[in-house]
């Protein structure tokens, strides 16, 4: 059984909520050609999952609402 706890955030930005969801990576499977994806933060959205950025388990709350409000507004309303 995995460690990895997952972690969820909703973020109200610029008059919309959005939810956002830690992932645990996964290992390169070169049998299927897949290269390996580290743990990350992904947008739910229309019942997708978009990849937002890698997670980094010693940022503190704050430092992460930062980055994924920054990635919305590259993003979302660039």
């Amino acid at each position: 059984m995995s460690a990895y706890k997952i972690e969820q955030k909703r973020l109200l930005h610029r008059g919309r909520e959005f939810h956002f969801v830690s992932y645990e990576g996964q290992l390169a499977n070169p049998a299927k050609d897949l290269a390996a994806v580290p743990p990350g933060w992904y947008l739910m959205q229309s019942g997708k999952r978009i990849p937002v950025m890698p997670q980094n388990r010693d940022a503190t709350a704050e430092a992460v609402d930062k980055s994924l409000i920054q990635w919305l507004d590259s993003h979302v309303f660039g």
